[in-house]
């Protein structure tokens, strides 16, 4: 793996820092921290154990998009983050606003970082992981790395601090691509399961942590409305 990630406008790849220190988020309406509101978008530090979007299945009605539209009914869902992921997400105002978000991320215009905790000490300080990914259909939701029918998919990393006593390490991600579970299977791929990862971590590295350990801890972006970037940060909960 090259050892040569581009910066990030996010900053969290561009330049190694020590971990955050743990913080405890305030009473929220369910839906997790808001962090910024107007008229054209929402950002919200959504918390783990809580689905983005409606569920298959009898049960799974609860998400983030229902319980925001409480407050703000014309919340519309823009990307996904998984269930067990803690972090950051924008959704739109209307469909208009929509239309706007949704083709900055088709565009990659989006600046996103996570962060997160592996299983392992890799031996690079940084590298970049281009791994095909496709459906795992008879083991759905999982995905797989798949040479021959997988879509093209790259993730950035940086190791922000080792613990070799835990036999861990931090690490700083940026996801070039969206693919579903991208940053799960790729580093599952490359030897460092992200601890607690039910899905894809083997029993030790799952035993670990009691939740998955990856946080989307930056978001930037330009309004959809005015054109003004916006950047917003929140430190990982672990």
């Amino acid at each position: 793996m090259p050892d040569a990630p581009a910066p990030s406008a996010c900053g969290r790849l561009a330049d190694a820092v020590p971990p955050p220190p743990p913080y405890a988020p305030p009473a929220d309406a369910g839906f997790g921290r808001l962090l910024h509101a107007d008229d054209a978008l929402l950002v919200v530090d959504k918390p783990a154990g809580l689905l983005s979007v409606p569920g298959r299945g009898p049960g799974k009605d609860d998400c983030l998009v229902r319980r925001l539209r409480e407050r703000y009914p014309d919340a519309l869902i823009v990307h996904r983050l998984d269930m067990e992921t803690s972090g950051l997400i924008v959704l739109a105002r209307g469909a208009a606003m929509h239309r706007a978000l949704s083709l900055a991320f088709q565009r990659r215009e989006v600046e996103k970082g996570y962060a997160a905790v592996v299983d392992g000490l890799p031996a690079a300080d940084a590298g970049t992981i281009a791994l095909p990914l496709a459906a795992d259909w008879p083991n759905r939701p999982r995905q797989k790395v798949d040479p021959l029918s997988g879509k093209p998919a790259l993730t950035r990393w940086r190791v922000l601090a080792r613990d070799p006593v835990r036999g861990a390490a931090r690490l700083a991600l940026e996801p070039e691509t969206g693919r579903s579970h991208q940053l799960r299977v790729h580093l599952m791929a490359i030897g460092h399961p992200i601890l607690g990862d039910a899905l894809y971590a083997p029993a030790p590295a799952r035993a670990k942590a009691a939740r998955l350990l990856l946080h989307a801890d930056c978001l930037a972006f330009a309004h959809p409305a005015d054109g003004r970037r916006l950047a917003f940060s929140c430190p990982a909960p672990f």
